[in-house]
């Protein structure tokens, strides 16, 4: 579920509610019971390890040859793998 932020506008604090997204949003401070207007915030999304996004979007003309399968190096072979068609 998604976190929300809100800030009050009768005393000011600003509070996080984890809402799902069918939930209303939240009309009143926990704290004085003032009304509550919903802030936009910044995602905390981060991407981590590697993957597309980091070692091949965005760079051109980098492109790596594909390993190979240690299954074909001792006689033996894989299918789907791009030295079992040689």
């Amino acid at each position: 579920m998604p976190m929300y932020e809100y800030r009050c506008e009768a005393c000011d604090k600003h509070f996080e509610l984890r809402q799902k997204f069918s939930d209303p949003p939240a009309t009143d401070c926990p704290d004085c019971g003032g009304a509550v207007t919903k802030l936009i915030s910044a995602a905390s999304f981060t991407l981590k390890g590697g993957g597309w996004y980091k070692e091949s979007y965005g760079s051109p003309g980098k492109s790596e040859a594909p390993a190979a399968c240690p299954a074909a190096a001792s006689g033996g072979g894989c299918a789907g793998c791009p030295s079992a068609a040689a």
